[in-house]
């Protein structure tokens, strides 16, 4: 496990797995989770603490996939506008999960 981990985030990871996989469907369930969590504790008055901890939880995988996304996309040997969109798609799929 952490060694997936530091491949993801040394770009070893192809990109379109980096992109698909962990970005778009990982990506979407974690925070999807998240937020189920976060709405049932603010609905149901949950602690602070718990609230703020249920919104910030995905924060961190965010930043490893867009980074990961960021280096693969850099080893990408096909066409560099697959790996700049990738790129570019990546952070504006992170940076909506995480607010939204």
């Amino acid at each position: 496990m952490l060694t997936r981990i530091k491949n993801l985030w040394a770009g070893d990871v192809p990109l379109k797995q980096a992109f698909w996989d962990y970005a778009v469907i990982y990506g979407l369930l974690l925070n999807l989770i998240a937020d189920f969590v976060f709405y049932a504790l603010l609905v149901n008055d949950g602690s602070t603490a718990l609230v703020v901890l249920a919104f910030a939880l995905p924060i961190p995988y965010n930043v490893l996939v867009a980074v990961a996304v960021w280096r693969s996309a850099g080893r990408y040997p096909g066409p560099k506008t697959w790996a700049e969109w990738a790129r570019v798609g990546t952070v504006i799929w992170m940076v909506v999960l995480t607010v939204a």
